[in-house]
């Protein structure tokens, strides 16, 4: 399990490697591409030597999980996916966060998650946006969140009542990386900020995807759910 740079979690944990693409969102993913600058395999692999990697870090982390896939992939095998809930129940000095592009899987993969998991999906266009909120809204997660990366197009966010179970605790956004990353227009980024702020809702700017400042009109936004 890995220290990681990104901004927003503070280790990786991979039981899983490997996907496949299924938005416009996957065209330049950075977990394909470093698969296969390493000769790995990209189609979805298990490691069921890390299964256990959590329960032997002691101090209490942000683990974001499957940062190389997706758990919630139909190639993963309910078994394993059942050890891998069955690890972050065992661990709650951790929080752990999960990302996924397939939520209509959620409410029969993930009834319901233990508290120390916040549960995500990845959008990059208000169609995605509207296809993919409904089931990550109405799962049993203590946090639901949104990372907004690459972010390909102007969003509006179905923002409730902080108070309404059924609401988006946090949002991240984030330009693409890589070779021939796709632009990110500043105006999609200041819109979703402002929804947020007017919501009551944690922002967090990962960043314009290159190695420019984190900044947003000159202010850095790193707020996480309380």
């Amino acid at each position: 399990m890995n220290r990681t740079k990104i901004p927003w979690t503070e280790r990786t944990w991979n039981p899983i490697t490997g996907c496949t693409p299924c938005s416009i969102g996957c065209e330049n993913c950075y977990a394909q591409a470093i698969l296969k600058r390493f000769k790995k395999p990209t189609g979805v692999t298990l490691h069921p030597d890390r299964l256990d990697e959590p329960k032997r870090l002691r101090k209490p982390s942000r683990i974001f999980v499957c940062s190389m896939s997706d758990l919630f992939h139909e190639d993963v095998p309910p078994y394993y996916r059942c050890a891998i809930w069955l690890t972050m129940k065992n661990c709650p000095q951790h929080t752990f966060q999960i990302l996924t592009k397939r939520p209509e899987r959620i409410p029969s993969i993930a009834p319901a998650l233990a508290e120390n998991v916040w549960l995500g999906i990845t959008i990059e266009n208000q169609e995605a946006t509207d296809s993919r909120i409904d089931n990550l809204l109405h799962s049993k997660a203590k946090v639901h969140f949104i990372s907004c990366e690459p972010l390909l197009g102007p969003i509006r966010l179905p923002v409730r009542e902080l108070a309404d179970p059924a609401s988006i605790d946090w949002v991240i956004v984030g330009g693409e990386s890589g070779p021939r990353p796709r632009p990110m227009n500043p105006d999609w980024v200041r819109s979703i900020r402002d929804q947020c702020k007017t919501a009551g809702v944690p922002f967090f700017f990962k960043g314009w995807g290159d190695k420019s400042p984190q900044l947003l009109d000159g202010v850095e936004h790193k707020e996480f759910p309380a």
